[in-house]
């Protein structure tokens, strides 16, 4: 198979698809693979190791979709990146699907087949996404203390408090992997944290693992009774394949204090709160009611050398397998069915489906 890493041309996107000890053990393996000139600088991986490992080191960007015939990649293509996709080509990636109609079009139209890390499901669990949303959660705790800082535009609580002062109030929504760890994270700080969850047995383990936090039962009341003493605000709420539920009106927002933080990490899919819009590292943040909102869409990029090692350590097994084809692939790990979002001009994920009101045809 001919493997293509392009460089991510996301803004301020610094990850990097394969580590070069993964291309080493592709290139053993028998397969061929390119990789774009500088695609892991961002992330502290120079050229010379991935030509060292047996890769090929290619300078145009589009060249890399012309070699490959599957593409790993870390973020979804971009517009100028649809034309280089081809029928008959996998691509393998996050795709976020049910947030994007213009993507899942184009990627229809290309013929492509497209594996989404987000929708490989074993055992109830989500093992592609799981690391990027352990960085994010841990992630939305630093920079959600960043911004409650009175110069970043925040009421000016610090989180963990001093002797003789309480706390800030950090409410988490969402009791899976971005959540527990938001929560292990806030805790650690010393603030006073509350999640809210729907499953019971969920919260059980919550309540035995989180010593110091509260554990509540996730409902709109709940939610209006508790609001208006939060200082920082975490959306983590995530349906696997299908666009996040808005949880959070503006209704809700108004009645926050004012220099209060939100931070969605749900905005990949389309983020839990009506205000929430998709921003970037360059410029994380806006105002709403009165809210800090923190809505970067690719989170874990700011920490690009962590998050390209813990994406590679689940990745690469399913790289191998689908360097076999697709059919081989499937019957290695029958779970990469649940990837496929998109294969032979056709949706092939129900929740992707219904957010579009597209037909949907299973595999």
């Amino acid at each position: 198979m001919k493997i293509g890493v392009p460089k991510e041309i996301k803004e301020q996107e610094h990850r990097v698809a394969l580590l070069p000890s993964v291309v080493y053990q592709l290139t053993r393996l028998g397969h061929e693979v390119f990789v774009e000139r500088d695609a892991g600088a961002g992330a502290g991986f120079p050229d010379g190791e991935y030509a060292q490992a047996g890769g090929k080191i290619l300078d145009d960007h589009s060249s890399v979709f012309q070699q490959g015939d599957l593409i790993i990649k870390v973020k979804e293509p971009l517009a100028s990146e649809y034309p280089l996709l081809r029928e008959g080509q996998i691509l393998f990636t996050y795709l976020h699907l049910a947030a994007n109609k213009v993507l899942t079009e184009a990627l229809m139209r290309s013929g492509v087949t497209a594996v989404a890390y987000e929708t490989v499901e074993i055992n109830r669990r989500l093992p592609l996404l799981e690391p990027m949303s352990e960085i994010a959660g841990r992630m939305s705790i630093i920079v959600g203390g960043f911004f409650l800082a009175k110069h970043r535009g925040g009421k000016g609580v610090l989180l963990g408090g001093v002797p003789g002062v309480l706390p800030g109030n950090v409410i988490v929504i969402g009791g899976g992997t971005s959540g527990i760890n938001a929560t292990r994270m806030a805790t650690g700080l010393g603030a006073d944290v509350t999640i809210l969850e729907v499953d019971i047995e969920r919260m059980r383990f919550l309540d035995i693992t989180m010593h110091t936090a509260h554990t509540l039962y996730s409902s709109e009341a709940h939610l209006l009774e508790i609001l208006p003493r939060a200082d920082l605000l975490i959306g983590a709420v995530l349906v696997p394949g299908a666009r996040a539920p808005r949880l959070i009106t503006r209704e809700m927002l108004r009645m926050m204090k004012p220099g209060s933080v939100l931070v969605d990490i749900a905005i990949d899919q389309g983020g839990c709160c009506e205000t929430s819009k998709p921003t970037t590292h360059e410029s994380p943040v806006y105002e709403e009611e009165g809210i800090v909102h923190y809505c970067v869409a690719n989170m874990p990029g700011a920490y690009a050398r962590t998050a390209t090692q813990a994406l590679t350590n689940v990745t690469a097994r399913f790289v191998e397998f689908l360097a076999e084809g697709l059919s081989a692939a499937i019957k290695k790990q029958p779970a990469l069915v649940g990837g496929i979002n998109v294969m032979g001009g056709k949706v092939r994920n129900e929740a992707v489906a219904h957010a579009h009101g597209l037909p949907y045809e299973p595999i």
